[in-house]
């Protein structure tokens, strides 16, 4: 890698310092590669917020689990206890 570009921050492309592009096209080919660069920065941004929500609906279905548990211990209880009123009442 040239020196110049191996200096240049978060450079993806590699091009030789006697490449014969025109300055056009040295200007598109550095638009290409921050475009580039964004998608990836954005790939990455994503794949850590998915990571992120698949965690928290992991815990938020944990919770409703032991909530679901937790309602259907009250529904016997609740259950034994109307069993034991009398029916006249």
């Amino acid at each position: 890698m040239h020196a110049q570009h191996a200096r240049a921050f978060g450079r993806l492309i590699d091009r030789p310092h006697i490449a014969p592009y025109s300055p056009a096209m040295h200007a598109e080919l550095d638009t290409l590669e921050a475009k580039i660069r964004q998608v990836a920065e954005l790939c990455h941004t994503l794949r850590r917020e998915n990571i992120a929500l698949r965690q928290q609906l992991l815990a938020a279905q944990q919770d409703n689990k032991q909530l679901t548990t937790r309602l259907d211990a009250a529904k016997t209880r609740l259950q034994a206890l109307l069993e034991t009123l009398p029916e006249d009442v």
